[in-house]
């Protein structure tokens, strides 16, 4: 398995993707500049990493859409690549438009750095292939910015289409309001594009993927993807 890890100017979780990708499934992993509008050869996953990509000056991720990657990173995405966006990388892929809605500030209108439980809505994508319906995981979240938000009618599409991944969660995969750290709508943290290959997520799975760091959760989505290419992409 061969992946890329873009790196904006601000981001600050690069190296924790490249590690645990490197660490958990033995991915050749590199890391992609955002000036680049060439792809390395036979990648297999592009990751947009978590961090504050040009300050958050303008709007989380508003000015990393528009680096020359982000077209490549398009193409790669339409041609059927894998792309994971993790934190401020969800918020990219927003703007970018590669997936849906907006991310606004959180509710509290406050910083929120923890660890919270999510729990797993679909196990036929090629991020959730190796975990269990309605399983629980545990996984920090880093973030000031981190409501999701999408118009009435645009949430009922997204659900009615099954695109949403992950909700956060109580311990038992209990949904309400008292387990939505950030205040989105209907518990979402997580979604996938209409073709299931690209996915926002915003707790940070690279944080969790070490028994070390207090969970491990997080490998069960880079071993999803690991299964997935060894299926086939199937």
């Amino acid at each position: 398995m061969r992946a890329a890890v873009v790196v904006f100017p601000g981001s600050n979780c690069d190296r924790d993707v490249i590690h645990a990708l490197r660490t958990t499934i033995s991915a050749d992993t590199e890391t992609l500049w955002y000036e680049s509008s060439d792809l390395p050869k036979n990648i297999d996953l592009i990751v947009l990493p978590g961090g504050f990509s040009y300050g958050d000056y303008l709007r989380c991720g508003a000015m990393a859409a528009r680096t020359p990657v982000m077209k490549a990173v398009r193409h790669f995405a339409e041609r059927g690549g894998l792309v994971l966006g993790i934190c401020n990388g969800f918020q990219v892929l927003t703007e970018s438009r590669l997936l849906p809605g907006a991310i606004l500030a959180n509710q509290s209108l406050t910083f929120i750095c923890r660890s919270c439980t999510v729990r797993v809505e679909r196990t036929d994508t090629p991020f959730t292939l190796g975990c269990r319906e309605n399983q629980v995981l545990e996984m920090p979240i880093a973030h000031h910015e981190g409501l999701y938000f999408l118009p009435e009618e645009e949430i009922s599409r997204l659900k009615k289409e099954k695109r949403v991944v992950f909700r956060y969660c109580g311990p038992d995969g209990e949904l309400d309001d008292s387990h939505n750290p950030n205040g989105s709508l209907d518990n979402i943290a997580g979604i996938v594009n209409e073709r299931g290959n690209v996915m926002g997520l915003m707790p940070h799975p690279e944080r969790a993927s070490e028994k070390i760091l207090g969970s491990d959760d997080g490998a069960l989505i880079w071993n999803s993807l690991r299964i997935w290419l060894e299926k086939g992409g199937r």
